[in-house]
């Protein structure tokens, strides 16, 4: 079974107050099945997320109201233990220690220098995603931040990460996108235990959508894609990006991780997450990479959703 590389986006989890209505909801979305999961140790259930017979995702109950309702992104690493020590190093916090998941693997959970949280994992038995890049799958994530040069220099500390700037003023390549990022729910995202493996490599396979992101042409806004260490930055190696939240928007609004799922249709999926009890934050717009839109499930929780443009 091959691993993820380094630093790749390697699962995504959600948090929901009813677990069993958010199954209901992302099983109409995306045509998801779904099976027990393990009890983890913070004393919740989860349920993992099947698109065909593959693992894209997990579903898991809140346990305590003051949880966020959000999705919540982890990236692959060989060594968690100097991970969450370079985090230290670089101005992370580390909110929960490596803690082992069976013969699963080991997870943590940080935040970078501007608040935004993110998982890590370092397989064991399973690796992450079994299926992304396709429809009812994970294909890209981002995060919000108002604390740019510190959290790229955190991102490419901890993980290597080089990057590709577009939009930052006087570049000329600005975005398409109308309006500012979708503000979450809540300011962390409180992920389940992965409970998956996955079969091929971790990148991201298409260039992702962050030139046209939420607030890519505001004013004094920029975008940066991430590429992995050893690679040539640029969107054909691209696996997630840096946005930014500008005084457009309230002070209270947190930093975020942004998490999209390719869709075969976007429009069709928006119009289904307003009949599910869901609600659109960003209609659907095409950007070089696709069509877009950013959503909220029927609890609050926050996803993007990008149709790759026909080849």
């Amino acid at each position: 079974m091959a691993a993820f590389a380094h630093s790749a986006p390697c699962w995504v989890d959600v948090q929901l107050p009813d677990l069993e209505a958010g199954k209901r909801f992302y099983g109409e979305l995306f045509g998801w099945t779904f099976r027990a999961g393990e009890e983890v140790d913070r004393g919740g259930l989860c349920a993992d997320a099947l698109s065909g017979d593959k693992l894209v995702a997990a579903l898991a109950a809140k346990q305590d109201g003051r949880m966020p309702t959000a999705w919540g992104v982890y990236f692959a690493t060989d060594d968690i233990t100097a991970t969450v020590a370079r985090i230290r190093q670089a101005g992370g916090q580390v909110i929960t220690e490596p803690v082992r998941a069976g013969s699963a693997g080991v997870l943590a959970q940080a935040a970078d220098p501007g608040g935004a949280v993110f998982g890590l994992w370092q397989a064991g038995d399973r690796s992450g995603f079994q299926k992304q890049n396709e429809p009812g799958s994970f294909c890209w994530t981002e995060v919000y931040t108002r604390q740019k040069d510190r959290v790229d220099a955190f991102y490419e500390e901890v993980f290597g990460f080089r990057g590709t700037d577009l939009g930052a003023p006087g570049t000329g390549e600005a975005g398409t996108g109308e309006s500012g990022p979708a503000e979450p729910d809540a300011d962390e995202s409180g992920p389940a235990e992965p409970e998956t493996a996955q079969d091929g490599p971790g990148g991201s396979g298409i260039p992702g959508p962050g030139s046209s992101a939420p607030g890519a042409d505001v004013p004094g806004a920029d975008f940066r894609m991430w590429s992995p260490a050893g690679t040539e930055p640029g969107p054909d190696t691209a696996i997630g990006g840096r946005s930014v939240i500008t005084d457009a928007f309230p002070a209270e609004m947190p930093s975020y991780f942004l998490s999209y799922f390719a869709v075969e249709d976007c429009d069709a999926t928006a119009e289904t997450v307003i009949r599910l009890g869901g609600r659109v934050s960003e209609p659907p717009s095409d950007i070089p990479y696709g069509r877009m839109a950013v959503l909220h499930d029927n609890q609050g929780a926050v996803f993007a959703v990008l149709q790759p443009p026909v080849s």
